[in-house]
């Protein structure tokens, strides 16, 4: 594929097989290619913590999903979103066997950890796409703010609950994950 694609609009076929050469991650919006930051020492940390988290209690009640990192999720035409965490079957999984890990049908559940240059993507736009493509739970980790919104599909809307200090994360798909939003925070730290 051809790095002069960057500067055009792209079809979702052609954001599948594109490839610069460079280590740079994309997401598609609009049909354009823009470029991802890599994470900040604590956005990755977070995610990680939270990835074996639920890798743990997938594990322990032999549920048949898969955690994904850096996963992408279709979220419209032209539209493909880099997801920090999401949950999927292993059907979903399979699917993509031989195939750029791009989720055509809606996760379980995405978590994007906020960072300060994702602040709009992740409240705003992401939230919006995650709800059009019914991801029925997305959770937002925030730093910045000390909190947690867990947000809930409702008729075609996300229903708000915002998290903070010891308060437990309740979670439709994962009810007796016992995890609060100290706990998610402080996996931030190093010392942690």
């Amino acid at each position: 594929m051809n790095t002069l694609l960057a500067d055009k609009l792209c079809s979702f076929e052609d954001y599948l097989q594109y490839d610069d050469g460079s280590a740079n991650r994309y997401e598609l919006v609009n049909g354009k290619l823009e470029v991802m930051n890599p994470p900040r020492l604590e956005h990755f940390l977070i995610a990680r913590f939270l990835e074996k988290a639920l890798e743990s209690e997938i594990n322990r009640k032999s549920l048949e999903w898969i955690c994904f990192k850096d996963a992408g999720i279709r979220t419209g035409p032209q539209k493909s979103r880099l997801a920090d965490i999401c949950v999927v079957t292993l059907e979903q999984a399979q699917e993509l066997s031989q195939k750029s890990l791009v989720f055509q049908t809606p996760p379980l559940l995405v978590v994007e950890v906020v960072s300060p240059e994702s602040v709009n993507r992740d409240y705003r736009y992401k939230r919006s796409e995650y709800a059009a493509a019914e991801i029925v739970e997305y959770w937002i980790v925030d730093p910045i703010l000390n909190q947690l919104s867990l947000l809930r599909l409702e008729e075609g809307f996300y229903e708000e609950t915002i998290l903070t200090a010891s308060q437990p994360i309740a979670s439709q798909f994962f009810p007796e994950l016992t995890l609060t939003v100290d706990q998610v925070l402080a996996a931030g730290n190093l010392g942690a």
